[in-house]
């Protein structure tokens, strides 16, 4: 095909092809050379020797760069650019073509260092160099890891202890040449001042020695106290005439409970009251024989068998007389030998009622519960397990369940045998109880003490929170606060053991130290690796 262009046209073409040669030219010409290797997965991260514009080396060009010399092997220079991602997901420094590669690595082993190296974006025999790497924590003395090569890399001699959250400190060395790199990163850490801290009350303590008391948590009940609860009988047959209290009331020893009409108490005192006028009688008799004998009018055999008249009167008198006081009653003033008078045995409160007028009731029937609840039992289950922790004596911490309030006391008595069916003993602690808070029936929870032990470092039982899967406390660390994981002992629910994670003498976060946790969750803190 022909095209038929006119002079207006050739030179409006010619003028932009120009232009593009011109635009070209500059762009190209303004482009550094590339480094080698760096097309290929690994060197597309590493920085390359050199730093010509002196900016990694904190100074300003000069002609010449007299100290060249001086600078030529790196060793006084730390990389200020943040580090790149490496091959392996870590952090990847470079200098004069040497690269760096810090991970820490944690699937199915403790958090471990492991160190890549590499020479212009190629992997390097991890032999072939000497690395250090030291770690500066909040309120911890330097930690320096040294390394070993394990396959492909160099794997750190010590656990990467949690939180993640240092400035690290990366020393090098490779083919005679020393290399320093640097970087920093936080985990676990929010910052709060002493205003912020009094606005939202927070506590502030300091972790050190405590004694701490070694306790055993038992469920419970609240019952009466068994050797103060009475069941009232009528000891008699009768029908019930009046009574004269009601679940609940509070009564006095000797108080009228009920009345009842007794046939049977009817010739109890009927029986009393024949063998008194016979003892009167034969009484009469026997002083009239002693006269008569003491006159020598009558012989002494009739005396004689007065006084035995008399002697058997008196232990007929004295046995219908024992029986009814046995009944807690005797002859009534009024003249009606049916009226028996059912009365408290002991000051209580009456805890059930069984009686209703004109009843019949049985000598045996329970007819009123009396309960004297000044004091109360508090019965513990206690499992095989716990059973040799359990002794009588033991000082026990008695807490309601449904309610907030205590009582303390002692461990009076310890079941001797387990139960078939639940596999549990019993123990029992008396509890004082005047002002009637502890009802019979009432859950509680039992803690029983069985020993003090000093502790060389204890936090603040409040002041554990849980972070991730870690338990922690909030170390304070001038206005920072850090979680610290820790392993903990023995608590008592006031103080709590720390066995590894806080030192004595450190400040934490005690009170309100939930407000922290909080806080750390809004700043959305990351596991950074």
């Amino acid at each position: 095909m022909k095209f038929n262009l006119n002079k207006k046209q050739t030179l409006s073409i010619a003028g932009i092809l120009a232009a593009g040669v011109v635009l070209a030219w500059l762009i190209l010409g303004t482009n550094k050379p590339q480094p080698e290797g760096e097309g290929d997965g690994h060197g597309s991260h590493v920085e390359t020797s050199g730093h010509a514009d002196k900016e990694h080396h904190g100074e300003k060009p000069k002609d010449g760069h007299a100290d060249d010399k001086d600078h030529a092997d790196g060793e006084h220079h730390e990389a200020e650019a943040a580090p790149q991602k490496g091959p392996h997901g870590g952090k990847l420094f470079a200098q004069d073509g040497y690269g760096v590669e810090v991970t820490i690595f944690e699937q199915g082993v403790e958090p471990e260092f492991r160190v890549y190296t590499y020479q212009d974006g190629k992997p390097l025999d991890p032999a072939a160099s000497q690395v250090t790497v030291t770690l500066d924590r909040l309120g911890r003395p330097p930690q320096v890891f040294a390394f070993v090569k394990e396959n492909d890399y160099l794997k750190g001699n010590a656990v990467v202890e949690e939180p993640h959250s240092f400035k690290a400190t990366i020393a090098a060395q490779y083919g005679n040449k020393p290399y320093r790199f640097a970087y920093e990163q936080v985990e676990a850490r929010v910052s709060m001042t002493d205003q912020q801290l009094g606005q939202n009350n927070v506590e502030v303590l300091t972790a050190g020695p405590a004694r701490i008391k070694s306790a055993l948590q038992l469920i419970g009940e609240i019952r009466f106290n068994e050797d103060r609860l009475v069941h009232v009988v009528p000891r008699l047959t009768g029908v019930v005439e009046s009574t004269a209290v009601n679940a609940g009331d509070r009564v006095k020893k000797g108080q009228v409970l009920a009345v009842i009409s007794s046939q049977e108490l009817a010739n109890q005192r009927s029986e009393l009251l024949a063998a008194q006028k016979r003892l009167a009688l034969v009484r009469t008799t026997f002083e009239r024989e002693k006269k008569l004998w003491e006159d020598k009018i009558s012989a002494e055999q009739d005396y004689l068998q007065a006084r035995n008249a008399m002697q058997e009167a008196e232990i007929a008198a004295q046995s219908a007389q024992q029986k009814l006081a046995s009944l807690g009653t005797g002859l009534t003033s009024g003249g009606n030998l049916t009226r028996y008078e059912i009365r408290a045995p002991i000051d209580g409160v009456v805890v059930e009622k069984h009686i209703s007028l004109g009843e019949a009731v049985k000598e045996d029937a329970n007819i009123f519960f009396i309960a004297d609840l000044s004091t109360v039992w508090a019965e513990a289950t206690i499992y095989a397990k716990d059973l040799n922790t359990v002794k009588v004596g033991q000082k026990a911490t008695v807490k309601a369940a449904a309610f907030e309030s205590r009582s303390t006391g002692t461990v009076s008595y310890v079941g001797a045998l387990v139960g078939e069916q639940t596999r549990t003993a019993k123990a029992r602690v008396v509890l004082p109880n005047p002002q009637g808070t502890w009802r019979p029936g009432l859950p509680v929870n039992i803690e029983l003490v069985s020993g003090e032990v000093e502790v060389p470092v204890a936090v603040s039982a409040e002041a554990i929170q849980s972070v991730r899967d870690w338990t922690v406390v909030f170390g304070r660390y001038g206005e920072y606060f850090e979680a610290r994981p820790l392993e903990l002992g023995r608590s008592d629910g006031k103080f709590t053991e720390v066995i590894k994670g806080l030192n004595a003498g450190e400040q934490y976060a005690a009170k309100n130290s939930f407000l922290i946790k909080a806080d750390l969750g809004k700043a959305g803190a990351s596991h950074d690796h």
